[in-house]
This record gives C-alpha cells, sequence and structure tokens, in this order.
C-alpha cells in the first residue's frame, strides 16, 4: 500500500464552503477507491496524506495536482507501508481556512485527530502544519 504526503497553496484563500465541497467529492471517490487519509486546510495551504492501493494513489494525487485550484504542490513523502495510518477514514479533515476564527483551535484538533498515528513523524508534520497555520496571517 503506497502513502504519500504533500502540501499545496490554494490560488484563493480557503473557505469553510471550499473545504465542505473538497470533502464531500473525496470521501465519495476516496470510498470508491480503497483510498485513505487525513486533509487539514489552514488559510492558503493544505496539507494531506493519502493512502491505499498504488494506482489509487497515484490517480487521485494525478488529480489534485491537475485541480486548477493548487498550485506549488510538492510532494513532501512517499513510501510503502504494512498498514494504513489512518484507519478507514475515507478522508479524514480539520477544518480551517480564512474563516476560522480561532486557529489555535486548528491545532487543537489535529492534535488530537493525529493521536492514533504510529507514525511518529507523520503525527509530528500535521501536528507542526497546522501550529503554523496558527501563526500565519
Amino acid at each position: 500500500m503506497l502513502q504519500l504526503v504533500y502540501i499545496s497553496s490554494a490560488r484563493e484563500a480557503i473557505t469553510q464552503a471550499t473545504c465542505r465541497n473538497v470533502l464531500e467529492i473525496s470521501r465519495r471517490n476516496n470510498r470508491r477507491n480503497g483510498v485513505t487519509g487525513l486533509l487539514v486546510a489552514g488559510r492558503r495551504r493544505f496539507l494531506q496524506a493519502i493512502e491505499g492501493p498504488t494506482d489509487a494513489v497515484r490517480a487521485t494525487y494525478a488529480k489534485i495536482t491537475a485541480d486548477p485550484r493548487h498550485y506549488a504542490c510538492v510532494l513532501l513523502s512517499e513510501h510503502y507501508l504494512n498498514e494504513r495510518q489512518f484507519g478507514d477514514w475515507a478522508m479524514g479533515y480539520a477544518l480551517g481556512g480564512s474563516e476560522l476564527s480561532d486557529d489555535a483551535e486548528l491545532a487543537a484538533i489535529v492534535t488530537s485527530l493525529v493521536d492514533p498515528v504510529s507514525d511518529a513523524s507523520m503525527r509530528a508534520q500535521f501536528i507542526g502544519f497546522a501550529e503554523l497555520q496558527s501563526r500565519a496571517a
């Protein structure tokens, strides 16, 4: 099973409506394709881990990189796993975005979401991203 993690920038400020739309479509497609993962949205950046069958993960990432709402998509890691880090989540999600009134809340939510993840580096990556978003203007 393949897992990859990427970060991307949004062409426009990320709103909660954008996040809900992405989440709805992602969950439907990911369930169908056997892909799981976690998406964290900051004010203008996404951090996402996706995992599952190699072909499905690569196809999902190709769709993401072709999506005109993203630019500067950077693959942070790619490796094979023996077991899923994100269980049966069709797409775990932490709501961020430009409308979030308390950015510190994002870090607390992400910390809670990644607590069961066995990969300490993966946990730190997501928590660090959420903490940086709380300091971003």
